[in-house]
């Protein structure tokens, strides 16, 4: 089995250790999620357990709602930062979300300075949360971007999959655009596993590759946590939207 990497291995490039999010600041936002997502619904989480409890990790997760990220940041066992796109940071939820550790990132170009910084998440040791469709739609992982296959490879991290189900069913009564509060939220951790071929190559063809490799473990997840959940009946019915 391929070595995870040390601390201070996964993103050498990092020049500017002081620009990687605080893992105190990730810290502080897993409490608050922990009391915000268990206060307003019930989520009901399996293999949590599954998450190395040191080292770095990627969390690749699907993403149809708004509260996905949230959910996971509020039940997984670590803190975690993740990549949200620019346009997510707006007034007082901009400094709360750059706050609590998680990473800007502009999707019309190559950021590299999120690049950067999530790769120092990693070097760190740290939890980086992805959702590899890039963009909220059917949370499927039937379209993956290149992103997730790049740190992957880059890194050494291992992959944990992460189903999030149960968010799109309803709309909440309150507030349309929220599932109804004290509904339940499915959260599965899936077993990790490695997105390279072992052989450290980051060519194009294998980053192709892996992320063949990642969607393959994906869907099969994904697959494994409906029917563990009893939700396969949900996925075959368009959600309300």
């Amino acid at each position: 089995m391929r070595r995870h990497p040390r601390r201070g291995e996964a993103g050498r490039e990092v020049s500017d250790p002081s620009n990687v999010p605080s893992e105190r600041g990730a810290e502080v936002g897993r409490r608050i999620g922990v009391g915000l997502m268990y206060g307003l619904w019930k989520p009901r989480v399996l293999g949590s357990w599954k998450v190395p409890a040191t080292g770095p990790v990627i969390l690749a997760v699907n993403h149809s709602h708004n509260i996905d990220g949230p959910m996971v940041i509020g039940v997984a066992p670590r803190a975690s930062h993740f990549l949200v796109k620019k346009e997510a940071f707006i007034g007082p939820i901009a400094t709360f979300m750059r706050a609590t550790g998680q990473l800007e990132v502009d999707r019309s170009t190559a950021d590299r300075t999120a690049i950067s910084r999530a790769l120092g998440v990693l070097a760190n040791g740290g939890v980086l949360g992805i959702f590899p469709e890039g963009s909220r739609g059917d949370g499927d992982f039937a379209s993956l971007r290149s992103g997730l296959a790049y740190f992957a490879v880059r890194s050494g991290a291992p992959i944990v999959p992460v189903a999030v189900l149960g968010s799109t069913d309803r709309r909440g009564r309150l507030i349309k655009a929220l599932p109804p509060l004290r509904s339940r939220v499915d959260v599965v951790f899936g077993d990790p596993f490695e997105a390279g071929d072992g052989s450290g190559r980051r060519t194009r063809a294998a980053l192709d590759e892996a992320t063949t490799r990642i969607q393959k473990h994906l869907t099969a997840h994904l697959d494994n946590a409906r029917r563990l959940t009893g939700r396969r009946e949900n996925a075959e019915r368009p959600a309300e939207r």
